[in-house]
């Protein structure tokens, strides 16, 4: 893992999210609703799914040292995976906009000499932990493409054309 690449998938992640909910903006609360095959099996399970685990493994991470993105608000809580985040797909837009831009601000701060720590940390069913930061940094993002990927299926399979996964436009 290195700078460069954190920050671009800082970058992609927040403009793939964006595409994704230019389209999902547009979606009934039925077809927020709608139920799939998934283990997610709904497009608002999926993204409240995505949105606790960045929010969580964003807040882990500022574990490892001082973290000036960490000092925001939105980290002063906690969120269970057994919570919803929110409700309405309005809800999600805009807590999803603000992580996102907490997320670029991460990839601003971190160091190379990061990537070569390991981060001690309890995950959500009390296990600990002590694993390479680098690493971990890469399987948030991996999880995030991860999940879209099937939001992408759900809304294939509602007819609703998708093509908002392009890294190749940010190189």
């Amino acid at each position: 893992m290195d700078i460069q690449t954190v920050k671009l998938l800082a970058k992609y992640n927040a403009a793939t999210n964006a595409g994704m909910n230019k389209l999902i903006s547009g979606i009934s609360k039925d077809q927020w609703e709608q139920k799939f095959m998934g283990y997610f099996d709904s497009i608002q399970l999926m993204c409240n799914h995505v949105y606790i685990g960045d929010f969580n493994w964003f807040q882990r991470f500022s574990k490892l040292r001082s973290f000036d993105y960490a000092k925001d608000p939105i980290f002063a809580k906690e969120i269970k995976f057994s919570e919803t985040a929110f409700e309405s797909v309005g809800e999600y837009i805009a807590l999803r906009k603000e992580l996102d831009d907490l997320i670029i601000r991460f990839s601003d701060e971190v160091t190379a000499s990061d990537f070569e720590k390991n981060l001690a940390y309890v995950d959500s069913h009390g296990t600990k932990y002590g694993k390479n930061f680098g690493g971990l940094i890469l399987h948030a993002f991996n999880h995030q493409t991860h999940h879209r990927g099937m939001i992408s299926i759900y809304l294939e399979e509602m007819g609703i054309a998708n093509d908002y996964s392009n890294l190749n436009g940010l190189l």
